[in-house]
């Protein structure tokens, strides 16, 4: 492979990706590549990742335990800081146990992938569930059928067709690419039915919905009801790293079976405890999620004010789906020109035919600068020819993204664009 001409193509496609220098913390305001700038693609939502209580616990933990913890928690890692944060992660979530992984990640590989390895197992994803999600199913090597986005109808047939199987359930409660909720009641009655496992991946939800901040399934009154809830601490907790909250059992089951904790080296002191102090913090200051909830009702009225459609969203996470991948890159370099900085998903993170810029609401952002924010999107959209009013074609994604994923590689992302 010429890599040169691939990095060509892509750049052509409208699907290269580049890091952006970010000078000081995560938002809501930041300098990029040295321009001020409105941050609207941040998942840190509760504005915690610079919170002084937050830096304090961070900077105390490298002192007292040092920044790195030689090696994976089974062999010489785990330390007086990670139990404390399990202990306190159960608690929150009001189950047995909990365990700390290096990444989100790698949590959804390890849980995924521990809990279908059972012969003859069943994997049913949803599929527009996160990538890492899809990549577990791979990983355990256990036969995975998607199911088609929400759909509690279709889910139901696929498992019909399996009795006598073990079946794993898996999704996300927040769809980050979509902004809208599983419907978690019926899948938890579906599996209760089958008597399959059901994981939930509420990285997105924590801290953003729910009485507390306690998440979707909490929001929904159906906390203790799934087998295993995967979280994450690097988005509304503002650190770095993962967990699974389970009962002490399958806690036992994934400390010997997750192969991604089992060769991962464990999770940094100063990143655990800051998680630690960002979750004191929620627990004591719940006006934060009202704060973010109010924040998304207010930037979808303003978008909606600008004619933008904003493709069902129910949470912080707003799409605006506008097709083609060069049309997305273009209004996101419009909007940067206007100071606002809204990052464009194109294939193979979406699926070919529905790019889009996916605008992520955070706490700190005050009522003014969302309204400007809509305000200077509409503009860039009018100005690259795509009218707000008029939307976009819907086309099928039906197993576009999930299929490309279930062979345990990556899609080509040249060609999932020339198929749009």
């Amino acid at each position: 492979m010429d890599l040169q001409q691939h990095l060509d193509e892509l750049k052509e496609l409208g699907l290269y990706r580049r890091m952006r220098l970010v000078s000081g913390p995560q938002g809501p305001r930041v300098v990029l590549d040295g321009k001020p700038v409105l941050l609207l693609c941040s998942s840190n939502y509760l504005g915690l990742a610079d919170h002084p209580r937050v830096r304090e616990a961070a900077a105390d933990a490298a002192m007292r335990w040092g920044v790195g913890t030689g090696g994976a928690r089974t062999v010489a890692g785990s330390m007086t800081v990670h139990r404390r944060l399990e202990e306190r992660i159960a608690a929150f979530h009001g189950t047995g146990a909990a365990l700390l992984h290096g990444s989100g990640y790698l949590a959804s590989l390890g849980v995924v992938g521990a809990l279908a390895s059972e012969p003859g197992a069943l994997v049913l994803v949803d599929e527009l569930a996160h990538a890492s999600l899809h990549d577990g199913c791979a990983l355990a090597g256990a036969e995975t059928r998607a199911y088609r986005h929400g759909d509690v109808e279709h889910l139901a047939t696929l498992m019909g067709s399996a009795a006598g199987r073990p079946k794993l359930i898996v999704t996300d409660s927040v769809f980050p690419t979509e902004g809208d909720v599983a419907p978690l009641e019926e899948l938890v009655l579906l599996a209760r039915r089958h008597r399959a496992r059901l994981v939930v991946d509420e990285s997105h939800a924590i801290g953003c919905l729910g009485p507390g901040g306690r998440g979707a399934l909490a929001e929904a009154g159906l906390e203790g009801e799934v087998d295993v809830v995967i979280g994450s601490l690097a988005k509304a907790l503002g650190a770095y790293g993962a967990y699974a909250a389970c009962d002490v059992t399958t806690a036992r089951f994934l400390a010997n079976r997750s192969r991604t904790l089992l060769a991962s080296t464990a999770p940094p002191p100063p990143a655990v405890a800051g998680a630690l102090a960002a979750l004191d913090l929620l627990v004591e200051q719940p006006h934060r999620v009202d704060k973010l909830v109010a924040n998304a009702d207010t930037l979808r009225a303003e978008l909606a004010r600008e004619g933008f459609e904003t493709a069902g969203s129910t949470t912080q996470l707003i799409p605006i789906v506008v097709g083609d991948a060069g049309l997305a890159v273009r209004i996101r370099e419009a909007a940067l020109e206007g100071g606002i900085f809204a990052e464009a998903l194109r294939p193979p993170t979406v699926a070919p035919g529905t790019s889009r810029l996916r605008l992520a609401v955070m706490a700190s952002h005050t009522k003014a600068e969302l309204r400007e924010a809509a305000q200077v999107l509409g503009r860039a959209a009018l100005r690259c020819g795509f009218r707000p009013a008029a939307g976009v074609p819907v086309v099928a994604t039906h197993g576009v993204r999930a299929a490309a994923f279930f062979d345990g590689q990556a899609p080509d992302i040249t060609e999932v664009a020339r198929a749009a």
